[in-house]
């Protein structure tokens, strides 16, 4: 995402409205439905969405840096921009220290997350989009969406809980669904997971992923985990072989809706470097101690696994 130079949107004088202070806040009022987001510019409300984002994501405090390299924006740019988010109370910022948002920050950054990830539904369930295509066209129309129109997308796709990436739709009190939160990154390997949520913001590791047959809900395999270099390799598991492996889960059982997929298109190993491993979040499905040999058999068989396996 790019964010347009802040010369042209001066955002530190915009007036605080009366239903997003006191009472607002408190858990269960319908906080993202009333709050006015046009009395944020444009910028603002791309900085906060980002500063979340990279809470939701991320496992270490939000440097301006990162902030930056998101936004792809100088970082004297950001610089400015944070310092007018801390003096309109969005934001909590100490020199050299990381960026915080506060309760005001965070409920209109909620309140954009909600809007983008709707829309990035709505495009893929009524226009067809795919899912690598749907992030920069949200990007472009979450700021001309009106809130009526926000909630008439919601009520028509039947509040879907999560996007087509499974990452988790803010509902309109600011409330947010329970998703998978295990970075694919620390998975050993021979275990078997569901993948839950992809990140949106690298399109040609979703492209990639969508020409293995690997969507949200896959059932895969870790075959190998490089100790050293942190790559992954993933065996989608045939259809039988998730079934059984489901079976012996310890997690509770998944709905016939949401649970686990087999890849449409082979049982041919996927390789993954760390960098994408980080961006993928799964369920465990099966302990890493089990099935050890058809682990070996999935990636020395590749397509042939599958096969024997079916029959």
């Amino acid at each position: 995402m790019g964010i347009k130079p802040h010369a042209c949107h001066r955002f530190d004088t915009a007036p605080v409205p009366a239903q997003v202070t006191g009472e607002a806040y408190a858990p269960g009022n319908d906080t993202l439905r009333i709050m006015a987001l046009q009395d944020l510019s444009s910028n603002a409300q791309d900085y906060l969405k980002v500063i979340w984002g990279l809470h939701e994501w991320g496992s270490t405090p939000v440097q301006p840096s990162d902030l930056a390299n998101r936004a792809h924006v100088r970082p004297s740019t950001v610089s400015g921009a944070v310092t007018r988010l801390v003096s309109g109370g969005y934001a909590r910022h100490d020199p050299y220290g990381a960026i915080e948002l506060t309760d005001k920050g965070e409920h209109y950054a909620l309140a954009m997350v909600r809007r983008h990830r709707l829309l990035e539904t709505f495009l893929v369930s009524a226009l067809h989009y795919s899912w690598d295509e749907v992030h920069a066209e949200a990007d472009a129309l979450e700021h001309a969406a009106s809130d009526m129109m926000i909630d008439r997308i919601d009520a028509m796709l039947g509040h879907p809980a999560t996007d087509p990436h499974g990452d988790p739709i803010p509902r309109a009190n600011g409330s947010l669904p329970a998703v998978a939160q295990t970075p694919l990154s620390t998975v050993p390997a021979g275990t078997s997971v569901s993948i839950e949520r992809v990140s949106d913001e690298d399109p040609s590791l979703l492209r990639y992923l969508d020409a293995e047959g690997i969507t949200i809900g896959t059932a895969v395999r870790v075959a190998a985990h490089d100790a050293r270099s942190g790559a992954i390799t993933l065996v989608p598991l045939p259809r039988l072989l998730a079934a059984r492996t489901i079976g012996h889960a310890s997690a509770p059982a998944a709905s016939p809706s949401s649970g686990p997929k087999t890849a449409a298109s082979s049982s041919q190993p996927v390789n993954l470097p760390a960098s994408s491993a980080d961006h993928i979040h799964v369920r465990i499905i099966g302990g890493h101690a089990a099935d050890k040999d058809t682990v070996e058999e999935d990636i020395a068989g590749g397509d042939s696994a599958g096969e024997s396996t079916a029959n």
